[in-house]
């Protein structure tokens, strides 16, 4: 898809003319449309005044405007919700340009996260996961260029809005990548596959990668991996993605961890409930961010020296398969007595926090499809966040959430629940009993590690059963936006040292 700003409008009836409309910018338009649009188009109309609602305001239905009400209430998310709409009303009317008007954008205090928003919108909503269609050029979207006015738009031309532009671009391709990752079916999605995916994206983005094979983790000790892939004919995986560029604004890496469970049965705790399984290729979906978001920090350049730390395997009820009453080994010789196997990817997830204390970071960060607790808790629209982290980097993290609406909710990790993790036999279990799951889940994880960290739970955002506006049905690529956000934020402050 090309994605550009322009100074040109084509009269072609391939091209959909989108206005979107604030009180404020609608007389702009007389100075910026050509005169034949302009006059085709009753101001007056009452269609103009409704706010959210796409309308035809000519009768050319190639014309479309949707009101966004007032400058000062308009919102990054409501722009994303009525860019989709037109972008969506396009693709039925089997238009395969879009010219976008937006004058009232001149006057945003935010020119360059103003132009994020505009970069990435046309990837979020036009996504489609056609690969195994056979008749996937039918199926197609139409769009393929859009083309966001510029005049008028004098914020937009300026050096700091460009690059915002040229950043949403790598962002909405990259959260496309999670979505496809997630989407792709487990008998393709091994956890080798998924390792072989991040290296050719490694290559092809800027980023290097270095992939751990069995013999390698056999040799770390890596007990929570191995333990959980012994249930499986394929072996495991733990990959290590790095970006960092010459001259880096952090002399400690911020490492970002994955939850690679390509496909999980439950292994021996088999998921016994209806439908508990059909959307287990999901449970990779954490992988999928961390390796999204490094090939996005490495397309931008980002001055944050990155690693991306991916555990892979899936989770089987194989013949050797790790069993409830097991204690294994972690990589940090703590003794985790296993009482459930469906609790695996705190295994996995676990050997890899520990293995990060080797970098010295500054950060961590884990984000996982880990409960269904978390669910429970905060639905599907937020994300479950505990930290031990400061207060900077959690309200940062707050704030990233806000403003790509991926938003976060904060559990507690209050020393009491650790008491729920004790074991009779070792030095913890798995799981924590009937009661906060989510937060006893993090509380496992929190054992392993000894830096700041951010344990993010996005089992809920990150595979849906039905399309939410610009976050389509099955893989969302939850987590790529809100990371980016933080990181972009993170390395333009001047605290960072």
């Amino acid at each position: 898809m090309e994605v550009k700003f322009t100074n040109k409008i084509k009269k072609d009836p391939k091209i959909l003319l989108g206005l979107l409309i604030t009180d404020e910018s609608a007389p702009l338009f007389k100075e910026i449309l050509p005169k034949p649009f302009y006059k085709a188009i009753d101001w007056d109309s009452e269609l103009l005044k409704k706010e959210d609602t796409l309308q035809h305001i000519t009768d050319s239905e190639k014309i479309l405007g949707i009101g966004l009400g007032k400058l000062e209430t308009l919102t990054y998310e409501k722009l994303r919700k009525s860019l989709h709409t037109l972008f969506t009303r396009a693709n039925a009317l089997k238009c395969s340009q879009v010219t976008v008007f937006f004058p009232g954008a001149a006057t945003f205090s935010t020119p360059n996260k103003l132009a994020r928003v505009l970069g990435e919108m046309p990837f979020l909503s036009n996504y489609q996961y056609l690969k195994y269609f056979s008749n996937a050029n039918e199926k197609k979207n139409t769009v393929e260029k859009v083309s966001y006015f510029m005049d008028g738009n004098k914020s937009l031309s300026s050096e700091d809005a460009t690059t915002g532009f040229l950043e949403g671009i790598a962002i909405g391709k990259a959260t496309c990548t999670a979505r496809d990752l997630v989407n792709d079916p487990p008998n393709q999605l091994t956890a080798t596959t998924l390792a072989t995916i991040a290296t050719q994206l490694g290559k092809t983005s800027g980023f290097s990668v270095e992939v751990l094979e069995k013999t390698k983790i056999e040799a770390l000790k890596m007990g929570g991996l191995l333990s959980v892939n012994r249930g499986s004919i394929q072996p495991p995986t733990f990959s290590i993605l790095e970006w960092k560029p010459k001259n880096p604004v952090n002399t400690q890496p911020i490492i970002l961890v994955g939850k690679g469970v390509t496909f999980d049965t439950g292994g021996l705790s088999l998921k016994p409930t209806p439908n508990s399984m059909d959307s287990m290729k999901c449970d990779m979906a954490g992988a999928a961010t961390v390796i999204a978001t490094l090939s996005a920090c490495a397309e931008i350049k980002i001055p944050l020296h990155i690693i991306g730390l991916v555990p892979a395997t899936d989770n089987r009820p194989g013949e050797d398969a790790y069993t409830p009453n097991d204690v294994i080994c972690m990589y940090n010789q703590t003794t985790v007595e296993v009482l459930n196997t469906d609790a695996e990817g705190r295994l996995i997830l676990a050997d890899a926090l520990a293995y990060a204390k080797q970098y010295n970071p500054k950060l961590v960060i884990d984000l996982a499809t880990l409960t269904g607790a978390a669910v429970v808790a905060v639905g599907v629209q937020g994300i479950a966040m505990m930290t031990n982290a400061s207060k900077n980097i959690k309200e940062a993290l707050l704030k990233a959430g806000e403003e790509s609406y991926e938003r976060l909710v904060e559990l507690p990790l209050w020393d009491e629940y650790k008491e729920l993790i004790k074991s009779d036999i070792a030095d913890i279990k798995n799981i924590g009993g009937p009661y906060a799951g989510a937060i006893t889940a993090g509380k496992f994880l929190e054992h392993f590690t000894s830096y700041p960290w951010v344990h993010l739970d996005i089992a809920g955002p990150a595979y849906l059963n039905a399309q939410d506006n610009y976050r389509p049905k099955n893989g969302t690529g939850t987590g790529v936006r809100l990371l980016m956000q933080f990181l972009l934020d993170h390395a333009t402050e001047p605290r960072n040292n």
